[in-house]
């Protein structure tokens, strides 16, 4: 898979909200009442990443959980980063 030019992340940006693009990675902090939400939340993120077979970092800071994506072996962000994002908001919204 082919990384996406500036214009095409610009362009996959603009479907997600919250999201925002940090040193090369397509990243976004969500809040939770309190760590167990938090681990939830983290869990249904590792099934969403594991049927799309990518996988993002995941950093846990008791209520709070950042991910990041990138597509390492593309050397950049590609579709599957924002296809996962996207499963990722809608199931926040569900």
């Amino acid at each position: 898979m082919d990384a996406l030019n500036a214009q095409e992340i610009d362009f996959r940006l603009k479907e997600l909200s919250g999201w925002r693009v940090e040193a090369g990675e397509l990243v976004c902090t969500f809040q939770f009442s309190d760590f167990k939400a938090a681990l939830r939340f983290v869990n249904a993120v590792g099934e969403l990443a594991e049927q799309a077979g990518h996988h993002p970092d995941i950093d846990i800071r008791y209520n709070k959980v950042r991910l990041a994506l990138v597509t390492h072996d593309a050397g950049g962000l590609t579709a599957k980063d924002f296809d996962l994002a996207a499963s990722v908001s809608r199931g926040q919204q569900g």
